[in-house]
C-alpha cells in the first residue's frame, strides 16, 4: 500500500500540513502545502494523536481565548473547543494552549498561565490537573521572555502515573501519583539571571525531551546550557562543552538510540537570538553530549539571521529517519539521511513555531 508523509507546521499566523512522498522527502517538487487552517489561529503545537489518527492543534486567538482544535479528516474540516480550558472566575485568563500530548486514551494540554489539562473525551471538554498549581513554589513562578507557558509534557512510556512537564521560567516538575502532587527537579540546572544560580525553581527550561527505551534519561535545552539526567530529573549534568552556545530552544532525542540528541544553538538571549556567527547548523551528540559534531552540509553558512523555536524541529519513523527544522523567518529544512545532509522543502510561510510528522495511507 503507498503511504504519504505529513509534515504537520504550526505557525503563528494558522496550521499547515505538507504532503509528500516519503521516498522523495528532501526534494523541494515533491511536496504539497495546504493551509492556512484553524482559521488563522496562532498555533504553538499541531500533531497527529496516535490512538485515533485525529490531528490536534493547540493555540490561542487574541479574540477568543485558548483551544484545541480537532479533525478527525485529515484537516478538511475542524472543530475547536475550550470547555474547562479555565481557573475559574477568580483565576487568571487562559491566554493559549502550547502543547497537546496523547497518552492512552487521554490527552493533557499544556497551558498559558502555565497549567496542565486532561481530556477523556477526544478534547471535546477538559479539566484541570490541580495538583500542578498547587505546588508549594506557585506564589513564585514568574514568565519567561514567551510568558508563563507549561510547554512540554512527557509521559512515562509504561506507567501512566508518571509524568514530567516543563515550564518557563519555572523548571522541570514531575509526578508519580497521576497527578495528585508533583516535585520539582532542577538540581543542578542553572538560572543565572537569578541572585541565586541553583534556586530549587526559576530556572528557564526550553525543551526537554525523554531518551529513547530509557526513559529516566531526560535531555533539555534550557535559558542557560544543554543538560542531561540519568535520574529522571532528579539531578541533571550540563552539557554545554563542545557547543557553540550556552542558550537555544529545540532538543530531539534519536527515535531509537537512546544516546543520541540534535540541538539547535542560538547566539544568547541578548545577542538577536539567531544561530552563532549566522551559520546555520544542527548539532549532534551520539555519546549523552560528552561530544558535539555540527552537521552543516547543505545549510546556509552565512547570513542565516534565523531563530528555531522549541517545538519547531522533529523527526519521522522512516528507516533512515528523516530530520526536519523550521525558522522563525519561515524556511523549513529536511535531511533524508538522519542529519548527514540538508535541502530547504518550503519557504514564505509565516513564523514556524512547531513541526510534527505523520505517516499515513495515501
Amino acid at each position: 500500500m503507498t503511504e504519504q508523509l505529513l509534515i504537520l507546521i504550526g505557525t503563528k499566523k494558522g496550521a499547515f500540513i505538507l504532503a509528500g512522498d516519503p521516498a522523495g522527502r528532501d526534494r523541494l517538487d515533491r511536496w504539497r502545502l495546504r493551509g492556512p487552517l484553524c482559521a488563522g489561529w496562532p498555533i504553538n503545537h499541531f500533531r497527529q494523536d496516535w490512538a485515533t489518527g485525529a490531528l490536534l492543534a493547540g493555540g490561542g486567538s487574541p479574540f477568543y481565548g485558548a483551544a484545541v482544535w480537532r479533525s478527525d479528516d485529515l484537516g478538511a474540516n475542524w472543530t475547536h473547543s475550550s470547555e474547562g480550558l479555565t481557573y475559574g472566575d477568580d483565576g487568571p485568563a487562559m491566554r493559549s494552549v502550547w502543547h497537546v500530548e496523547p497518552v492512552g486514551n487521554t490527552l493533557y494540554a499544556g497551558v498559558e498561565p502555565a497549567g496542565l489539562f486532561r481530556s477523556t473525551d477526544g478534547g471535546a471538554s477538559w479539566e484541570h490537573v490541580q495538583g500542578l498549581r498547587n505546588h508549594p513554589s506557585r506564589s513564585t513562578w514568574q514568565p519567561g521572555n514567551g510568558g508563563l507557558i507549561c510547554h512540554t509534557i512527557l509521559a512515562h512510556p509504561t506507567d501512566p502515573a508518571r509524568m514530567w512537564v516543563a515550564i518557563s521560567a519555572v523548571g522541570c516538575f514531575a509526578t508519580e501519583d497521576g497527578g495528585s502532587t508533583w516535585e520539582a527537579r532542577n538540581r543542578g540546572v542553572r538560572a543565572d539571571f537569578l541572585p541565586d544560580p541553583h534556586p530549587e525553581t526559576g530556572q528557564c527550561v526550553h525543551k526537554m525531551v525523554a531518551a529513547a527505551g530509557v526513559p529516566d534519561r531526560l535531555f533539555q535545552q534550557n535559558h542557560c546550557g544543554t543538560y542531561r539526567s540519568d535520574d529522571a530529573g532528579r539531578t541533571w549534568i550540563c552539557l554545554d562543552e563542545g557547543l557553540p552556545s550556552t542558550f537555544g530552544f529545540p532538543i530531539l532525542g534519536h527515535p531509537r538510540d537512546p544516546d543520541t540528541v540534535f540541538t539547535i544553538p542560538l547566539n544568547g538571549d541578548d545577542r538577536g537570538r539567531y544561530v552563532p556567527e549566522a551559520r546555520l547548523a544542527v548539532w549532534r551528540t551520539t555519546d549523552r553530549g560528552a561530544h558535539w559534531t555540527a552537521l552543516r552540509n547543505g545549510l546556509p553558512d552565512s547570513d542565516a539571521y534565523v531563530g528555531i523555536l522549541r517545538e519547531a524541529m522533529t523527526n519521522d519513523d522512516l528507516d533512515p529517519f528523516g530530520l526536519y527544522f523550521g525558522t522563525s523567518t519561515g524556511q523549513l529544512f529536511a535531511s533524508a539521511d538522519e542529519g548527514g545532509s540538508w535541502r530547504r522543502i518550503a519557504d514564505l510561510l509565516p513564523p514556524i513555531t512547531s513541526l510534527e510528522t505523520a505517516l499515513i495511507d495515501a
